[in-house]
C-alpha cells in the first residue's frame, strides 16, 4: 500500500512539474522573447525564424515541428521514448497559443534588457522544473538524441552544433542588439537552469583529521544527528595510522559542526567541500537510528 502511495506521489509531482514547467515556459516565450525579437534556439528559435516567412503562428510551426521530431523519435529511439516525451511535445506548443492570446502579453515592457533577463530567467526556472523529473520539452531534444544514436556524437556536443545553426540562421534577419541580448538570455538561462536542476540538493561535506576522531565521530552522530563515515589515512608528516571522520550535513548545519569538531580538538584540521547532490539514508530515504557507540 505504501509502495503504490510513493508511486502516485511520484506521478502527482511528475505531472505537475511537466505542466507547470510547460505553462511556465510558454509565459517567458510568449511574454518577453518573442515581442522583442530576440533570438534563442531549439524549435522555438526555429519556429520564431519560420513565422516570418509562413503565414502561421509560431505556436502553430513549433506544434507542427514537435509532432515531426515525436514521429522521428518514436521511429529512431523506440515507443518508450514517444510516450515519455509525447506530453511536453503537445503541450507547450498548446499552453503558449493560449499565453499569446491574453491581452497586453506582449507588452509588458520595452527594454530588451529587461527581456532578457527575465526570459532567461524564466526559461530556465521552467526547464529546471520538467528535467528535475527525467521529462523533456520535445522538439529539438528529440533530434539530438536521434543524431546521437546515429552519428555517436556526445548529446551536448550536438545541443550546441544545431542550436548555432539555428540561432545563425535568425541572425540573417535580427538586429545586432537582438543577436547580443540573445548572448544574455543564455548564459542567464544556463545559469538558472543549473540552479533549478540542484535546488534543493546541494549539501556540505567536513572532512576532519584529528586525533581525537572518536570524540568527534561520536559528537557528530549525538549533537548534529548527522552520519559520519571513518576513513583510515596516514599522517604524511609522521606516517602514523589513524582515521579521518567524513560527513555530510545541510548549510545551515556548518558552523555548528566547526565550532563541534574545534571545541573537541582546536587543532584538528577541516576541509569543507560543496556537495552538489547526495542520495541515500537519510537524505532522500529515511534515517534508520540505532544506538551509537
Amino acid at each position: 500500500m505504501r509502495g503504490k502511495t510513493g508511486s502516485y506521489q511520484k506521478l502527482l509531482r511528475t505531472c505537475l512539474a511537466v505542466v507547470g514547467g510547460n505553462i511556465f515556459l510558454a509565459f517567458g516565450i510568449a511574454a518577453f522573447v518573442i515581442p522583442q525579437g530576440i533570438i534563442m534556439g531549439g524549435a522555438t528559435g526555429i519556429g520564431i525564424v519560420l513565422s516570418r516567412h509562413i503565414p502561421l503562428e509560431t505556436a502553430t510551426i513549433v506544434l507542427i515541428l514537435n509532432l515531426l521530431a515525436l514521429v522521428l523519435g518514436g521511429v529512431v529511439l523506440g515507443k518508450q521514448f514517444l510516450l515519455t516525451t509525447v506530453a511536453s511535445s503537445m503541450l507547450y506548443p498548446l499552453f503558449l497559443g493560449i499565453v499569446q492570446r491574453i491581452p497586453g502579453i506582449d507588452a509588458l515592457t520595452d527594454s530588451m534588457m529587461l527581456s532578457a533577463l527575465f526570459g532567461g530567467g524564466i526559461v530556465g526556472i521552467s526547464l529546471g522544473l520538467v528535467m528535475r523529473v527525467g521529462a523533456s520539452t520535445g522538439g529539438m531534444d528529440v533530434v539530438n538524441l536521434v543524431l546521437h544514436k546515429c552519428l555517436h556524437l556526445p548529446v551536448s556536443v550536438l545541443v550546441y552544433i544545431t542550436d548555432i545553426f539555428i540561432l545563425g540562421a535568425q541572425a540573417l534577419t535580427a538586429d545586432p542588439e537582438q543577436i547580443l541580448y540573445g548572448i544574455v538570455m543564455l548564459v542567464v538561462e544556463t545559469i538558472v537552469l543549473d540552479k533549478v536542476m540542484l535546488l534543493g540538493q546541494s549539501q556540505i561535506q567536513i572532512f576532519a583529521i584529528s586525533t581525537e576522531y572518536d570524540a568527534i565521530r561520536k559528537g557528530i552522530l549525538k549533537e548534529l544527528q548527522a552520519g559520519a563515515t571513518m576513513v583510515c589515512i596516514e599522517t604524511g608528516l609522521t606516517n602514523r595510522q589513524q582515521r579521518g571522520v567524513l560527513c555530510i550535513i545541510p548549510p545551515r548545519k556548518l558552523y555548528a559542526a566547526q565550532e563541534l569538531i574545534h571545541s573537541i580538538d582546536p587543532n584538528a584540521f577541516l576541509t569543507v567541500t560543496q556537495i552538489k547532490e547526495v542520495r541515500g539514508q537519510g537524505f532522500t530515504t529515511d534515517r534508520k537510528f540505532r544506538s551509537i557507540e
